[in-house]
């Protein structure tokens, strides 16, 4: 698989909370030079992005980030906000806590809730499956599912662990067939990414892509 079909399937990422408009912009520049599926970007800078590149970018942004407890009302405010702004995709993060508590009517609802709130937008649902008991992620498989969000995603990359081959592998046994998978958290090189396609992921959430393929390319010449 060479390089620039992998960044068909990356969300170039940058959501560090310290970012400047100077370390935006280089992701949007890299993400048009390698073709990127999306930049992911916090939500405060969709408005400049979008003025500054419009349709030349796919924009991506987090909602509920990074812990995912907000209510479900604030959630839909930043996706109304996000759309208004100019995004496309966006990554919403479930209450854990209600997963937790067994809560799943409510995650549920809260799902179908925000997919109706973006439309024909990409919804992917970010699960932190870290913090879930392998029963809890099979459970948030079908609600993903039964919620009619386009992604399952596996991390924010916060959290204490990022993806693993073994959750690509249990996503892909119990999510429905409308669905598909986002890895994310700890893809650290070219090899991973290529692993994690070849395992079923349609995206994958990294801000290491392009460093990584430029690293390669000067190594091979």
């Amino acid at each position: 698989m060479n390089y620039l079909e992998i960044m068909t399937h990356v969300d170039h990422t940058l959501l560090k909370p310290f970012a400047v408009w100077e370390d935006i912009k280089e992701l949007c520049d890299e993400a048009i030079m390698y073709k990127a599926a999306s930049v992911c970007i916090p939500p405060n800078y969709i408005k400049r992005v979008h003025s500054v590149y419009g349709k030349q970018l796919n924009i991506c942004t987090v909602v509920g980030f990074p812990l995912g407890y907000s209510v479900t009302e604030a959630k839909v405010e930043e996706c109304k906000q996000a759309l208004k702004d100019g995004v496309n995709e966006i990554d919403m993060v479930i209450n854990i806590t209600d997963v937790k508590n067994k809560n799943f009517d409510k995650v549920l609802e809260e799902i179908k809730v925000i997919k109706d709130t973006v439309g024909e937008h990409i919804l992917k649902v970010i699960v932190e499956t870290c913090y879930l008991t392998e029963e809890e992620k099979i459970k948030m498989c079908h609600i993903v599912t039964d919620g009619c969000a386009d992604y399952i995603k596996t991390s924010t990359g916060f959290g204490t662990k990022g993806a693993t081959r073994e959750d690509i592998e249990l996503f892909k046994k119990h999510i429905g067939p409308g669905v598909k998978i986002k890895a994310s958290g700890g893809i650290r090189t070219l090899q991973d990414m290529e692993d994690y396609i070849k395992a079923g992921c349609s995206r994958l959430g990294t801000s290491s892509a392009v460093k990584l393929i430029k690293e390669a390319q000067k190594a091979s010449l």
